[in-house]
């Protein structure tokens, strides 16, 4: 959070001299002293997003690389000689144990082109898909390792 609105006062700033910066870590700590004392956070937690940052910056590249796949895959299925796309439901059940991980796989599921995550309780999945062959391997991709990676 320290770094969040640290940036946020750059950004609003809109230059970076040695005034502002130290107004800004001032400011910053301020609001973070406030945050951890009357919004049940803390140091620790800073931390622990801290040390995953790197794991969220690799869920995201991934992201970006499986939507522009999928994307080039929905294209191929609309533009190939098929007489007709088979839409299916398909359900899974995934090992991850927090709302937050088992949000953000549904999440990654539904922005990639040709799936949408109807329904999600208690780690079981049900996904909307364009046609059959999306759905093959939905449990164990490479989202659902990325967020159990994250999660530990």
């Amino acid at each position: 959070m320290f770094l969040v609105y640290f940036a946020l006062w750059v950004i609003f700033n809109g230059n970076i001299t040695l005034e502002i910066s130290v107004f800004g870590v001032v400011i910053a700590g301020l609001l973070f002293a406030f945050t951890c004392r009357f919004m049940d956070y803390s140091v620790k937690k800073e931390l622990r997003i801290y040390r995953k940052l790197g794991k969220l910056l690799r869920y995201a590249v991934v992201l970006v690389i499986e939507v522009v796949k999928a994307n080039l895959g929905v294209i191929h299925l609309i533009l190939t000689q098929r007489e007709e796309i088979q839409p299916v439901l398909a359900r899974f059940r995934s090992d991850l144990k927090s709302p937050a991980a088992q949000t953000l796989l549904a999440n990654a599921i539904t922005l990639t082109p040709g799936t949408i995550t109807v329904m999600l309780e208690n780690g079981d999945y049900t996904v909307h898909c364009l046609d059959e062959s999306l759905a093959e391997g939905m449990d164990d991709s490479v989202f659902t390792k990325l967020a159990e990676d994250m999660e530990r």
